[in-house]
């Protein structure tokens, strides 16, 4: 046997294999004794098939399986061996396999076209400065969301005729055109102030004629009341009727233990200050998640940014084309390879980090992660004291049912926050303190 590699760029290449019969005939002949002794052929007793009518039944098969399998290990073995870092899978040359003479060869060649990316280097050094902010949670938010919670938890009831902060349901229907929804619901707060005295004093099968993009302000609102995205939404314009089925009221809850204990857990806040302080914390550990977010994408950024790695793009749109059994298209490539291309890099870059710092997750932290997250889904302590003696099977069979999906997905998870982990304690993040508006404005001008 003979294994080369025909390095075409620092990206690209050729493995080549030459196979000659003393390489695989031991392999296939040992194959066709197996396989005699368990076939199961009419005229011939069990285990008493000669080697010659398997040969000619199955002589072939036999031959393009075992060599298909002695050339995966090869491979894999090549590449290890040498240290090669490949990116996707060797792709065959389909043309030189198909012209293979089964039959009649004894001696083969094939070629595996692979990509592969040189080494690369990368900074985690206080030289690397990046801008991280501090949502702080401001009364106006607290009061705002505890007016809602209220409003969420608070009694429903049914009056004839509509009044400022009521809710309608009904039909939507374009005036001219080809546009009816039903069921549709507006409420009468999130509609635009000057444009509210439409919707009050409506009462059952009353209609109200407006103009869509008049009422709305914001993109989310009139999407939800056609039940289109955003952005079909947008391409909705026009003057619109709407026929009111009913009006619905809701009398905010009163801050008793009642709505505490609905919101928060019973028990968990008994007093109307406790409530508000833990709204407070609630929205600002809320605020932490959204900062420590956008923290890790301007990091990501910055390492693509300043972190340079070749890459053989024609192979892996190639690969990505061949593993994707017809659903990559040219088409499909053009609109989405860069992003693709970014996902590449940066789990390129990771992966080094993860490697030259010796990050590993060990499958305890896997199971005692999912634990947690058992716990935390089903109701926390007091689920916990119920089910203890049960919980690490619980856990067992969320992580390795559907052949371990969640186990790799928990995996992930703790291995890149490992690695983002790493990265912050080795470079310089200074953090700005910000509102809520202000942080939005920032990161709404952060695209990938």
């Amino acid at each position: 046997m003979e294994i080369t590699l025909d390095k075409k760029s620092n990206t690209e290449g050729l493995i080549k294999i030459k196979l000659t019969e003393g390489d695989y005939q031991p392999h296939v002949e040992e194959k066709v004794r197996d396989f005699a002794k368990k076939a199961n052929i009419k005229g011939f007793r069990p285990g008493k098939v000669p080697a010659g009518v398997i040969k000619r039944l199955y002589g072939k098969s036999i031959l393009v399986d075992e060599i298909n399998h002695l050339l995966s290990h090869k491979i894999s073995d090549y590449i290890r061996d040498n240290n090669l870092r490949i990116l996707g899978d060797p792709i065959p040359n389909q043309e030189q396999s198909s012209a293979i003479d089964w039959d009649a060869q004894k001696e083969f060649e094939f070629e595996y076209q692979i990509g592969m990316v040189d080494d690369f280097t990368y900074d985690l050094s206080d030289k690397v400065k990046i801008q991280a902010y501090k949502i702080e949670v401001d009364d106006a938010v607290v009061e705002e969301t505890v007016a809602d919670l209220k409003k969420r938890f608070g009694k429903v009831s049914y009056p004839e005729i509509s009044e400022a902060g009521d809710n309608l349901s009904g039909t939507i229907a374009r005036k001219e055109g080809d546009f009816t929804r039903e069921f549709a619901y507006i409420a009468v707060d999130n509609v635009e102030k000057k444009e509210q005295k439409k919707f009050i004093g409506l009462k059952k099968d009353d209609v109200v004629e407006f103009d869509i993009d008049k009422i709305f302000s914001d993109k989310a609102e009139k999407a939800k009341m056609l039940g289109l995205s955003e952005a079909e939404a947008e391409t909705v314009n026009g003057k619109f009727e709407f026929t009111v089925t009913s009006v619905s009221r809701i009398e905010p809850a009163a801050a008793d233990q009642e709505l505490f204990d609905r919101v928060f857990g019973k028990d968990v806040v008994s007093s109307e200050e406790q409530f508000v302080d833990k709204v407070r914390a609630t929205i600002g550990e809320n605020y932490q998640r959204e900062s420590e977010q956008f923290t890790e994408h301007l990091i990501e950024d910055y390492l693509l940014e300043h972190t340079h790695i070749d890459l053989p793009d024609e192979f892996l749109r190639s690969w990505l084309k061949n593993t994707s059994d017809g659903k990559v298209t040219d088409e499909v490539l053009d609109k989405e390879f860069n992003s693709y291309r970014r996902g590449l890099v940066w789990d390129l870059i990771k992966n080094k980090i993860a490697e030259d710092h010796k990050i590993s997750v060990e499958p305890e932290e896997v199971k005692e992660k999912a634990k947690a997250l058992i716990i935390g889904q089903f109701g926390g302590q007091a689920f916990v004291e119920q089910i203890q003696d049960k919980l690490d099977g619980i856990a067992d069979n969320y992580l390795y049912n559907e052949d371990g999906k969640n186990y790799m997905k928990i995996f992930r998870q703790l291995r890149d926050e490992k690695i983002i982990g790493l990265i912050r304690e080795k470079i310089k993040i200074t953090e700005k303190k910000v509102n809520a508006n202000e942080f939005r404005k920032i990161a709404s001008t952060h695209v990938h």
